[in-house]
This record gives C-alpha cells, sequence and structure tokens, in this order.
C-alpha cells in the first residue's frame, strides 16, 4: 500500500512487530515541533548515516516514506555494526527496553519509532512530552563528549558518538 505522508493523511502499519495499527498525520512533515524537541539530525539523515546496526526498521518501510530509504544503511539479515557510522554497537535490546519502560503507548520499537512518526506529524501530547524529556536528558552525553574529546576527533568516545547519531544529534563536532 502507497502511502500519503501530508498534513491530515491517515498512516496504516502493518509489519512483523505492528498490525493494523493506524495514526494520523496533524502536522506537516518536519514541521510544528515542541519547542523543547530541536532534533539535529532527521530520521533520513540518522539511517543515512548508519544507525542501529542497519537493523532496527527493514520490516517497516511501507509506513514512512521511500526517500528515507534510498540511500540507508541496512542489514535485512541481522544487525551489522559495520553499518553503523562509529562501526561500534551502542544500544540495548528491545527486552531490557522494555524490562525499563522505555517503550511507550502504540511506538512498541521504542524512540526512534516514536521520533519517525513524530517527524512525519503525527502527535500524541502525553507520550511525545515523555520522549521529548527523555530526549532533552541524552544531552548530557554530547556535553561529556565536548567535555573529553578535542575537536572533531571522531575516534574519541566512538560508542557515545554513535548513541547521540541514534538520539537526533549531531556526533561530528
Amino acid at each position: 500500500m502507497k502511502q500519503k505522508f501530508d498534513k491530515g493523511a491517515s498512516i496504516f502499519v502493518y509489519d512483523k512487530m505492528q498490525n493494523g495499527y493506524h495514526y494520523l498525520l496533524s502536522c506537516a512533515p518536519g514541521q510544528n515541533f515542541d519547542p523543547n524537541f530541536t532534533p539535529e539530525l532527521s530520521p533520513q539523515e540518522m539511517l543515512e548515516r548508519g544507525v542501529f546496526e542497519g537493523h532496527y526498521i527493514t520490516d517497516c518501510r511501507e509506513e514512512f516514506p521511500p526517500q528515507w530509504f534510498v540511500r540507508a544503511r541496512f542489514n535485512a539479515q541481522a544487525a551489522d555494526i559495520s553499518c553503523n557510522q562509529f562501526q561500534v554497537k551502542s544500544r540495548q535490546g528491545l527486552s531490557i527496553w522494555r524490562k525499563k519502560g522505555w517503550i511507550l503507548g502504540p511506538d512498541v520499537r521504542g524512540w526512534f519509532q516514536w521520533y519517525c512518526r513524530y517527524y512525519l506529524g503525527r502527535r500524541l501530547p502525553p507520550i511525545d512530552a515523555v520522549q521529548i524529556a527523555r530526549w532533552r536528558a541524552f544531552y548530557r552525553h554530547k556535553a561529556q563528549v565536548l567535555k573529553h574529546c578535542p575537536p572533531r576527533c571522531q575516534e574519541c568516545r566512538a560508542r557515545q558518538r554513535q548513541a547521540l547519531l541514534q538520539w537526533a544529534y549531531n556526533p561530528d563536532f
């Protein structure tokens, strides 16, 4: 099914983890973000740089704009750290996310799925507030890299930089 991604469109989800979920885009893609949420990278930019070992949303590409995947770094068969920008693993498994209560509402894959849907224009105010607060709290990692690494030294704290990338912060500073 070919989706439309305009304000007012309904997005239908049929993948391995969700079947039959749908949501409304109440804002135009990439617009009207909460003023406390200023991500430095779009989902497309994150996918092109290499996140989540290239395996995170391989089965749900139909939900998102096709241009997000033209230059995305993927491995449909298995997680592969060579797909990551920094060639390191920097995430915990979904079972840990569930155990810690980090999976909220209909976003069964966690923060990045929420961000993709938010970027497209879905708004769920109570969940959005929690996810934005989590994103803001993650800034501490950028502050640590800035404090402990020479400018533009990509090898310094590679795991932390990869994590920043996976939270829509630009790790190249």
